[in-house]
């Protein structure tokens, strides 16, 4: 019982950190039309910062919060208006292999500016250690943080597209922008916010890993697989969709690193291959019947 607990949680801390970073990447798309394959650079480029502000400017962990993702979005607003903006009209092709190059392109700075090897973050104090869970398995009290960061996030955007202004702004500029530029929404402002909204949550993301995970050029990478195997699983452009992917990918991570540690890497791309042939819009994309 105390192993299918401590899998329970891993695959909790795994799959709403992954649902923090590809939702944004759905956010994305759903209101842009844009696959951005640079998503995953972004949370590096979060883990980065986070690792500059705590380890070499001296700031502590709870400002870092609140300003790695801060810089990384306003990272993403210049990419906007410099670079994305000449090809939101065109197919999504070209927006995926635009972005591909703004992936490289960042990997390449991050390696000129902060080198190839592994750097660390150490979690705030109030956060090392471990704790028991209901009695059962210790658990380190970070992980713990970041379920509920997850949790949070969670309920935050979901509140955001259900019950304020902004959120229906975002719904109807999804739907049809020439209408909603009609009725007098400023469509550049949005998806410009858009577009950082989404580069905050994987930076938020890449914040919360940098004390979990080894900071490296190569970080990135592999998280933007990851998160389109919870897009596809889940359906492109769908939020509900992104929080079902990144939690059965979660549980594939937790329960298969735990019992079937001998194919646990495969099993995401099994699921995935499984979606693709029997439900290819994924469990809640367009044409799901949900």
């Amino acid at each position: 019982m105390s192993g299918f607990g401590a899998a329970l949680l891993n695959s909790l801390d795994i799959g709403l950190l992954l649902f923090v970073i590809a939702v944004g990447l759905n956010i994305v798309f759903g209101v842009l039309n844009v696959i951005n394959f640079a998503h995953g650079a972004l949370y590096m480029l979060g883990a980065y910062l986070a690792y500059t502000l705590i380890n070499l400017v001296g700031l502590s962990f709870w400002p870092t919060l609140l300003l790695a993702p801060l810089g990384v979005a306003a990272v993403a607003v210049l990419i906007d208006r410099l670079v994305l903006r000449f090809i939101y009209q065109r197919d999504v092709a070209d927006s995926l292999l635009l972005t591909f190059a703004l992936l490289l392109i960042i990997n390449e700075s991050v390696r000129s500016i902060w080198g190839s090897g592994i750097h660390v973050v150490e979690p705030p104090p109030i956060l090392q250690g471990t704790v028991r869970v209901f009695g059962g398995p210790s658990y380190p009290i970070y992980s713990l943080f970041v379920i509920l960061v997850g949790l949070l996030l969670l309920a935050g955007l979901w509140y955001l597209f259900n019950r304020t202004r902004v959120g229906r702004i975002m719904r109807a500029a999804a739907l049809d922008r020439d209408m909603a530029e009609a009725l007098g929404i400023n469509t550049k402002l949005v998806v410009t916010g858009v577009f950082a909204f989404g580069a905050w949550l994987a930076a938020v993301g890449g914040t919360v890993a940098a004390p979990m995970r080894a900071i490296d050029p190569g970080m990135g990478d592999k998280i933007i697989i990851e998160s389109f195997i919870v897009v596809v699983i889940g359906g492109l452009g769908s939020f509900p969709g992104a929080l079902i992917g990144a939690l059965a990918l979660g549980l594939m991570h937790g329960f298969g690193g735990r019992y079937m540690p001998e194919i646990n890497m495969l099993l995401p791309f099994v699921g995935m291959a499984l979606v693709l042939l029997f439900k290819p819009t994924g469990i809640m994309g367009k044409g799901a019947t949900a």
